[in-house]
């Protein structure tokens, strides 16, 4: 299930699902304003280690939205062949700008590694952050950089349900669709497109 993704994962999808279907037959974006950004924050504070001090701004906003394009952009790289997202397929940034831009992000938090090993269990590394300062597009580009790197990317897909915008981490073999809903849609729109076939063969 999608609630067993690791933190980065789970981040980077939701900052990739701000942009989404709107309800109403067109594409959503919650990152248009300030507001906007910081109610996205708020709601993964506990992910994100820099939320407390950072500044909500037109430069923060603009920055973060171009690590979600970035995102995006690697996005639609890691579903090939399969088609991306349609909200954004006609302008993805190219692969190496994404990567590049990625780095540049995550450069900006530099980290070592920290060794822990409970009793009873089997060591595991992780990153700490050397300055405690880093900006939160910092954080972000290294949960995408995580992510991206991590086998669950092999799972994500664009979902193709109609009007549908999102990815989707493909949780079991027959799984088509982000969610049941988006299912329901394309088996209508099916229906309705055999019936209309019908019809017109049939005059």
């Amino acid at each position: 299930m999608e609630d067993s993704l690791s933190t980065d994962a789970r981040l980077v999808l939701d900052l990739a699902l701000t942009i989404r279907h709107d309800g109403h037959g067109g594409v959503a974006d919650d990152l248009t304003d300030v507001t906007g950004l910081v109610a996205w924050v708020e709601q993964h504070r506990d992910a994100l280690p820099a939320a407390e001090r950072f500044v909500a701004d037109h430069s923060m906003l603009a920055a973060v939205r171009d690590l979600r394009a970035a995102a995006r952009a690697l996005f639609a790289r890691a579903v090939l062949p399969g088609a991306p997202s349609p909200a954004d397929a006609a302008r993805l940034m190219p692969a190496a700008e994404a990567v590049a831009r990625l780095n540049a992000a995550a450069a900006l938090a530099p980290a070592v590694p920290v060794l822990a090993w409970p009793d009873g269990a089997d060591p595991a590394v992780r990153q700490k952050p050397v300055d405690a300062g880093a900006p939160l597009t910092a954080g972000l580009a290294r949960a995408a950089i995580a992510f991206l790197a991590s086998p669950d990317r092999q799972r994500l897909r664009a979902c193709h349900g109609p009007r549908c915008v999102r990815y989707f981490i493909k949780e079991h073999p027959r799984q088509e669709w982000c969610k049941p809903s988006c299912g329901n849609r394309a088996r209508v729109a099916r229906h309705h497109e055999r019936h209309k076939n019908s019809v017109q063969r049939g005059t």
